[in-house]
């Protein structure tokens, strides 16, 4: 599996930069495609933020070129309306913002919960404070064993084959099925090229999925984190599949989610 066809929603404020640095370094390792999507409300081409929303289609062709990738740009016929007829020919990948409530307002307000259950590919938010380092480069997956993890996993495959490291966080009590599938995880992403350490946190019911993650020294020096996006597994005790709006809304970490 690679990135072939990559969409990033770009807006007027100054994180969309960060934003479209990440998706052309991966659209250049990837051989893609990278198609440019004005994410902007009405509210962003009126008084202060006019210029800068009427320079976003200018300054993409610009990256396009400066950094030899091929794309087009595409702006929405309505704005707010527009997450079907973006997914006409489904993406490989999305990347999108998760705004702050500073700037919510100059931002399509679909972005990017909405986007997360519709578009049927794995979408990557970048938190709005997130700078244009390195994403990727040291991976951590929220791992609960339900189908949108083990989906996520798979649509994150490109990633985590160029990764540096990548570490499986486990939520669980000690004798949780879980404990066994982790291991599997591990043998499984190894015959993809792929070599991960298991992070496990017992639950004790001290803290949640969420707050144990963020508490993990393999979360706070990562650089991106995976996992399943709306689930609702009854059978394993980690609640990762019921917090997928926590984990958009963080402003820590990019994450890659999958539905």
């Amino acid at each position: 599996m690679s990135y072939k066809d990559i969409l990033v929603y770009l807006d007027p404020t100054s994180a969309s930069a960060a934003r479209l640095d990440i998706a052309l370094r991966i659209a250049k390792e990837e051989g893609a495609y990278l198609t440019g999507v004005d994410a902007s409300t009405e509210d962003a081409y009126l008084g202060d933020w006019r210029e800068a929303a009427v320079a976003i289609e200018k300054g993409f062709h610009a990256a396009l070129k400066a950094q030899g990738v091929e794309g087009e740009f595409h702006v929405p016929a309505a704005r707010g309306k527009r997450l079907p007829e973006d997914f006409a020919i489904p993406p490989d990948l999305i990347i999108a913002p998760s705004p702050s409530s500073e700037v919510r307002r100059l931002i399509d307000p679909a972005l990017p919960d909405e986007l997360v259950k519709q578009a049927g590919a794995p979408v990557l938010i970048i938190p709005t404070d997130w700078s244009s380092g390195p994403c990727g480069k040291n991976v951590v997956i929220a791992w609960n064993g339900d189908r949108e993890a083990r989906r996520a996993v798979h649509d994150a495959l490109p990633v985590l084959r160029r990764a540096d490291k990548v570490t499986i966080f486990v939520f669980s009590r000690t004798d949780a099925d879980l404990r066994i599938m982790e291991k599997r995880l591990v043998e499984h992403l190894l015959r993809h090229g792929v070599t991960a350490q298991v992070s496990d946190w017992t639950n004790t019911g001290d803290i949640t999925a969420v707050e144990a993650l963020f508490a993990s020294l393999d979360t706070q020096t990562a650089d991106l984190l995976v996992a399943g996006a709306f689930g609702h597994s009854r059978v394993f005790e980690s609640l990762f599949g019921s917090v997928s709006l926590d984990l958009l809304r963080q402003p820590v970490l990019p994450v890659l989610m999958s539905h």
